[in-house]
């Protein structure tokens, strides 16, 4: 009988890219809370609990947040990446696996799992850029350049939300009060709401999540012109995943040779599926994606599925 345990690593291994980071960020979450916990317990000189809770992620937790300053950024580096998978409080990360979960399965209806993999990942390097890059420009903003730090997956999130949002703008979602609503102007909203509140106590979450949802933008503009910004991080990604795949033993496999009719025929359908896809593409360009017919929507679906 499999155990819970079984269970999640099952899913985990068979599911989606989105599945996969939920886990991840809620893996990610449990181990610092677990960390919290052990700390409470054997640090009684610190103070109340909000002090030992500020004292946490200022001592411990900072070594896995992302910070301002580009000299401390030098011994830890790889914060860069660990920051958009780190969060300690609930609701913070209530909210964003929720816009993660619902805007990620509208983004699979669309596009593929290294796309939605690739987004996540550029749009949180993105949201450090200009996190680093704002602190170190602005000087509103440079009097705490030496203790700015960021943590969470907002700006990976944001990216995906505006990836999708204009990549198929007139896709509606239903909000409880209000009825449907076309997600391009939810993502609107995301924007307009984060400039505004640059100038509050969270600047510096807010501009990360701006440089998200700079990334997502682009990327949707771009795919929407044939080209994936995405594509060379994503096989850098697989060079990387394939490192640690156990090697198979190879095993030799006889059939008969293609013939010149066979090569002949295949170069034919190929030249034409390129120019269908071509051609939907600049349909796309021009008139926009709700402009495509039903067949060539499941055709552009069929091709996404096999990026």
């Amino acid at each position: 009988m499999a155990t819970i345990a079984d269970e999640i690593k099952d899913s985990f291994k068979n599911g989606s890219s989105l599945t996969r980071l939920i886990y991840i960020n809620l893996g990610v979450f449990l181990v610092v809370k677990l960390l919290y916990v052990f700390f409470f317990l054997f640090s009684p000189s610190v103070g109340d609990l909000q002090a030992k809770g500020i004292y946490f992620q200022q001592n411990i937790l900072k070594f896995l947040m992302l910070p301002a300053s580009l000299q401390v950024l030098l011994y830890r580096p790889w914060s860069l990446v660990s920051y958009m998978f780190l969060h300690f409080q609930f609701f913070h990360i209530l909210f964003n696996l929720l816009w993660l979960y619902w805007f990620g399965r509208i983004f699979l209806k669309y596009l593929n799992q290294r796309q939605i993999l690739t987004t996540y990942l550029l749009g949180g390097l993105a949201g450090a850029g200009l996190f680093i890059l704002s602190y170190n420009l602005f000087p509103g903003l440079k009097t705490d350049l030496e203790t700015a730090q960021a943590l969470g997956a907002s700006a990976s999130v944001t990216a995906i939300v505006m990836a999708i949002s204009f990549y198929a703008p007139n896709y509606e979602v239903y909000l409880p009060f209000i009825g449907p609503v076309k997600i391009k102007y939810i993502a609107v909203v995301f924007v307009i709401t984060d400039i505004l509140q640059i100038a509050s106590d969270n600047a510096g979450g807010h501009i990360a999540h701006l440089g998200g949802a700079i990334y997502g933008y682009m990327f949707a503009m771009q795919l929407k012109k044939g080209k994936d910004m995405g594509s060379l991080f994503g096989r850098f990604m697989d060079g990387i995943a394939t490192l640690f795949k156990p090697r198979r033993n190879m095993k030799v496999a006889y059939r008969k040779a293609a013939t010149r009719e066979d090569d002949l025929e295949f170069n034919k359908m190929k030249g034409e599926h390129q120019k269908e896809i071509d051609r939907i593409l600049d349909k796309i360009a021009k008139s926009g994606y709700e402009s495509l017919s039903k067949k060539e929507k499941e055709t552009l679906f069929k091709m996404s599925n096999q990026g």
